[in-house]
This record gives C-alpha cells, structure tokens and sequence, in this order.
C-alpha cells in the first residue's frame, strides 16, 4: 500500500507564535521531546556563533514564517526527519537545508505528479525501478532546501525550481534563482540531504563537537 502526503509536510508551513505552543501539539511525548531538544540545540549553535546565552537568542520572522536573527548577520535553518536534525548555519548569505528518511511506502508517483517539475518528472521516470525512491527524495530534498533558502516557503510554485535527481550525479539547480547553489549531504544512512545557499562559492564546514553531542540526544 502507498503513502499519500499532504503538501504542508512537503514544503512545511507557517510557525506557530511560540516553541511552547508547537511543542504542545505534539501527540506523542517522545515527539514533544525531540522538538524540545532540537530547538535546544539550535540555540546553543547560535549561542556559540554569537557570544551570548542560549536564553538570550530572540527571533523574527518574515512574512513567510522563516526565522531569523534581529540585528545578526548569522543565517539559519533547521530541518528533521525522525531522529535526525539538520542544521546550516551562515555567515552573511540566506541558507535552506533538508533531511528526510527514504519512506519506501510512499506513493512517489502521485506526489511527483502533483509537485514536480515537468522536467523533473520525465528525469524521474527515466530512472530505473530500483533507482526512482532515491531520485525522488535526492529531488525532494533539493527542491526544499531552495525554497527554505529563498524563504518563501508556498507561496512560490514546487515547480518553480528544476533540480537534478539522479543518484549518482552531483545536485545541480538547473532552473530557478541561479543566484542559489546546491549541496548533497552525507547524513546517516537510510537519508538524504540537501543544503541551498545563496551564492556560488560557498564553503561548508563539517559538524562541531557541539553539534555532534547535543544531537545525539535526539534518538
């Protein structure tokens, strides 16, 4: 049986007011937990990045729901998938990122159909059988972390961007702002990630110690 998903989850949506107010929506408590703990996390990284106490780190968002720092030339963003956070962090430049666990289950066709790109549907379909779930969410992930990045969230069109898919081949924006540029990420296994940052040459930088320890609490 094939998994339906709603587009919220796709391309995300809108932030509530407060971490307190999300955190309370969550259902089961081991999902409240891990959303304590990654924004947990995210201040500390900002923290460090500023000097400051994590309890001092105040936000503001766009008319879109993306978050950023007042006054701060640091850029941010956070994306998760199970137990697994991702976070990008920049100095000076807008960043997207996504990670998401490859769901076998999932109706790729359907979804493909109603939020990809023409090109990219044909890309997809000329993959082989045993290829297409990983190609979905190389396209999924890319397609994300660009319009996480733009900051836009949906109010620009999924089929605004053409992003390359296949596994194997380097992630490529090959229509779209080509003022952003895109990354694949190693992750754990079982995932795929995606990292857009506005700019060209942009150099990533691998997870701190912190990183390392704080997200480890996540499981």
């Amino acid at each position: 049986m094939r998994r339906r998903i709603h587009r919220s989850r796709f391309f995300g949506g809108r932030s509530a007011s407060t971490s307190g107010e999300r955190a309370g929506r969550f259902r089961f408590e081991k999902d409240r937990r891990r959303f304590i703990v990654r924004r947990g996390v995210l201040r500390s990284l900002l923290a460090r990045r500023l000097g400051c106490a994590a309890s001092a780190i105040r936000y503001s968002y766009n008319e879109f729901g993306k978050p950023s720092l007042p006054a701060s030339d640091i850029r941010f963003n956070v994306s998760h998938s199970h137990s697994i956070a991702l976070y990008a962090i920049a100095d000076g430049v807008e960043v997207g990122c996504d990670i998401e666990r490859v769901d076998s289950d999932l109706d790729i066709e359907a979804i493909a159909e109603r939020f990809f790109a023409p090109q990219e549907i044909s890309m997809l379909h000329s993959l082989p059988d045993h290829l297409r779930h990983a190609g979905f969410f190389n396209c999924w992930t890319r397609k994300e972390a660009y319009l996480k990045c733009r900051g836009c969230g949906l109010s620009e069109p999924a089929d605004s961007c053409v992003v390359s898919l296949a596994p194997g081949e380097p992630a490529a924006l090959l229509a779209g702002d080509d003022g952003v540029s895109l990354s694949s990420l190693e992750t754990a296994p079982g995932y795929r990630a995606a990292l857009a940052i506005e700019g060209t040459h942009a150099e990533i930088s691998e997870p701190s110690e912190l990183a390392r320890t704080l997200i480890g609490t996540l499981a």
